[in-house]
């Protein structure tokens, strides 16, 4: 990962929905156009939120059945994890998978994990698991998951920094996600600067088409001539 991408790269970031940054990502690398983004339907805890974009910090968890662990074995593990979480730099999204054969039996997330985890820097969270407390998690931590459920069951970390996999999003630690209540998308570093441009030529574009759309007497000869003029702007 190249740390060059700072937080005030990150936060333009944030000025557009998800749907527009895989627009984008479309744009200043095609051959990415049919993976690394979620491709299945992930509930918002607060589908108001703006959008966020961070480092990833990931982690797989279980839920179904005990750890098999020692407390005192569980106790160092998630002490691990909030220091790695805690780590620069920032802002973070923690990206957990559960790897339970049906995930979301127990959730990770609630509001004492938001509170944590909002407290160590982090922005969201993107999860193939559950949630719930969701009217006392942390205020304005955009957390995107599979379901919402009652209990955490037999909820526990299995393993820290490691590569993970959210309905079709593949990440591992610092790669850069671009998350809101569509779903989340990896961010490569190295066309991060190129997004704001290809958003500015994408909105041209559109632009021809829309108000064409949105004028008196639309009809499909005026669409084809819009969409040839839009297919002209570069």
């Amino acid at each position: 990962m190249d740390f060059s991408v700072n937080e005030a790269d990150l936060a333009t970031l944030t000025k557009w929905d998800t749907p527009t940054i895989c627009n984008a990502l479309e744009l200043v690398c095609p051959e990415r156009r049919g993976y690394g983004f979620t491709t299945k339907h992930l509930f918002s805890l607060d589908p108001n939120l703006p959008p966020v974009c961070g480092f990833a910090r990931t982690a797989t968890i279980r839920a179904a059945l005990p750890s098999g662990k020692s407390d005192a074995e569980m106790a160092n593990k998630r002490s691990a994890y909030y220091e790695y979480v805690a780590k620069a730099p920032g802002p973070k999204i923690a990206v957990i998978q559960d790897i339970d054969p049906e995930p979301g039996i127990g959730a990770f997330w609630g509001e004492v994990q938001t509170n944590i985890h909002k407290g160590l820097g982090a922005v969201g969270a993107v999860t193939n698991g559950s949630f719930r407390d969701v009217p006392d998690s942390a205020r304005d931590f955009n957390l995107i998951g599979g379901k919402v459920g009652p209990s955490h069951a037999f909820v526990h970390l299995v393993d820290i920094g490691c590569q993970v996999t959210i309905y079709g999003l593949t990440v591992q630690t610092n790669d850069i996600v671009h998350a809101d209540q569509h779903g989340a998308v990896m961010v490569p570093a190295d066309v991060i600067t190129k997004i704001p441009d290809a958003i500015e030529l994408i909105t041209r574009r559109e632009g021809i088409i829309l108000d064409s759309v949105k004028s008196a007497g639309f009809n499909i000869e005026k669409l084809n001539v819009a969409m040839g003029q839009s297919r002209d702007i570069h």
